[in-house]
């Protein structure tokens, strides 16, 4: 695959991939003003963040072990409609429950569609090449978190927080009407000793993957990045708007600077894959992350919750994962190039798993407090620091250093 290939398909897989954080990013400004217009607290509209999450892993864990059977395009496709027709539904919610109910199916159709990113890039790419290409695609894939506060925030202002779900139905139309001819289809076609599709051979592979300790390791480092992560994005507009007092129109720029450090870091971790493996990046992210956790505990508990101090250590937590997640994913689906969507689909549904629950926590907590966060990002460093030494060892780190990756 030439260079302008590469270039077309990491775009393809970003702008699909994409769904995810506008869907979860774009209506943040607007849960202030959902939870007036729905009759409840922001605390509550909050959960529907972590409901989204979970439809989302479940989506993946369902649709991925199908992408690798019946191929990648018809499960892709088919997930966007669903999420098209969700996103139009909920333009004309009037209940919180209501709410909770669409976001859940509108993620089941995103899981179907964004399973298939990860999984398209190892069909075409190993080893440092396909860490390379995740970062790319990373790299496109973060204008979408950085420009979607400032998008719902705008939409808000013009006619209320329904236009940003009926943009997002628009956004997916948009890929219901390029990718069926720009995207090739990348799934290998089945070796004749492979086993046919059914539920049995399904359970076994994700069995398979997580028997695999290595693999585990990468996927929970993944998992406790996102986590995090989301502790800060589910208490973001509190912490931000409510805490700091932040009006609604400046909160996209405070949060689109996370995004910034994480483009910085994403950026750094694709010129530095020439000379490091995935694996020693990785562990220098989570050890970044656990650095700038300790450091707001510590701020926190002196009193020195200022926004001034606060929103560095918060943009190098967050800006971490620029280089925790292209590490992670590629060092993992390298041990499962036969099954690289189910192995994909586990590795995306312990990621979102991990962030719905620890959404749900910070959001059912309903403190006016920044230590639910904090603490949810120290606890999430900490595991995924402890765990990858633990499951992927010395041997797996010599793995992948070896010069023919």
């Amino acid at each position: 695959m030439d260079k302008r290939q590469t270039r077309q398909l990491a775009l393809l897989v970003a702008a699909n991939t994409a769904l995810a954080p506008l869907a979860i990013d774009a209506y943040l400004p607007a849960l202030p003003a959902m939870a007036e217009a729905l009759d409840t607290s922001v605390h509550h509209t909050e959960l529907s963040l972590s409901i989204f999450l979970l439809g989302f892993s479940l989506g993946q864990l369902i649709f991925g072990p199908l992408s690798d059977r019946i191929g990648r395009k018809p499960v892709l496709l088919s997930g966007i409609f669903v999420f098209l027709l969700a996103s139009l539904a909920i333009t004309q919610v009037d209940s919180l429950e209501g709410l909770y109910a669409l976001r859940f199916v509108q993620a089941l159709g995103g899981g179907a569609s964004v399973v298939n990113s990860s999984a398209i890039v190892r069909d075409c790419f190993s080893g440092r090449e396909a860490a390379k290409v995740l970062s790319t695609v990373a790299v496109i894939m973060m204008l979408a978190p950085l420009i979607a506060p400032a998008i719902g925030s705008l939409l808000l202002g013009l006619a209320g927080w329904w236009l940003i779900f009926a943009f997002l139905a628009a956004y997916a139309a948009f890929l219901l009407v390029v990718l069926p001819f720009r995207l090739p289809e990348t799934r290998r076609h089945r070796e004749a000793d492979e086993p046919p599709a059914s539920i049995a051979q399904v359970a076994r592979d994700y069995v398979s993957v997580m028997r695999h300790g290595p693999a585990m390791g990468y996927a929970i480092t993944q998992a406790m990045g996102f986590g995090g992560m989301f502790a800060f994005i589910t208490a973001s507009p509190y912490v931000y708007m409510e805490h700091f007092g932040v009006t609604a129109s400046w909160y996209p720029a405070l949060f689109g600077a996370n995004i910034l450090f994480m483009f910085t870091a994403n950026r750094l971790n694709v010129r530095l894959l020439s000379r490091m493996s995935p694996p020693r990046l990785l562990r220098i992210g989570i050890g970044i992350q656990l650095l700038a956790a300790c450091l707001l505990v510590l701020a926190l508990a002196l009193g020195l919750d200022h926004l001034a101090l606060m929103a560095p250590l918060l943009m190098l937590f967050v800006g971490a994962n620029g280089m925790v997640a292209p590490n992670a994913i590629s060092s993992a689906l390298e041990y499962f190039p036969r099954i690289s969507a189910t192995a994909n689909a586990l590795i995306g549904s312990l990621q979102f798993a991990s962030g719905a629950l620890i959404g749900m926590l910070i959001a059912g907590l309903a403190l006016d407090s920044l230590w639910p966060m904090i603490l949810g990002m120290l606890g999430t460093a900490l595991v995924s620091n402890i765990l990858l030494r633990v499951l992927a060892g010395r041997r797996a780190l010599a793995r992948h250093a070896a010069p023919s990756d």
